[in-house]
């Protein structure tokens, strides 16, 4: 299993192609003239090699914080009426994650444990004692 959760591009114009899934093939003619292509998803990845591109690939090695940048969730709404939207985990409620994992049985193994590690660092940063205010005993006693 590759453990790769973003695959992306970025063109000299700044243009940015993802592929989102195994034999997902973009490519975009740049203002360059020249031709940029990117494939794979999150099993491979094979991209053009004109050496101007910026290839971008995150992997759950990646610490946390980058991959939850990158990593996205494609969502048609809460009622599934809207158009699809990708959403950025980080963007993402929890709520949103936690109805994912626990309805999305297609899911790519190596999403579902960046939804995972997403709730983990959302608790984490709950219990840490910088969120916890504690007051000096004398502003807590009054005079």
């Amino acid at each position: 299993m590759s453990d790769i959760v973003y695959s992306g591009l970025k063109t000299p114009d700044g243009t940015l192609l993802e592929s989102r899934h195994v034999h997902d093939y973009v490519t975009h003619i740049d203002a360059n003239g020249k031709e940029y292509m990117l494939d794979g998803g999150f099993e491979y990845v094979r991209c053009s090699a004109n050496g101007d591109e910026e290839l971008i690939t995150v992997t759950l090695a990646d610490d946390h914080e980058t991959v939850r940048e990158y990593v996205t969730w494609g969502t048609y709404g809460i009622d599934g009426g809207l158009p699809l939207k990708f959403v950025k985990l980080c963007n993402m409620s929890s709520d949103h994650i936690q109805a994912c994992l626990d309805n999305v049985s297609s899911m790519y193994p190596q999403l579902r444990t960046a939804m995972e590690n997403e709730l983990d660092y959302r608790q984490k940063l709950l219990n840490q004692d910088e969120f916890k205010v504690e007051w000096p005993a004398s502003e807590v006693a009054g005079p």
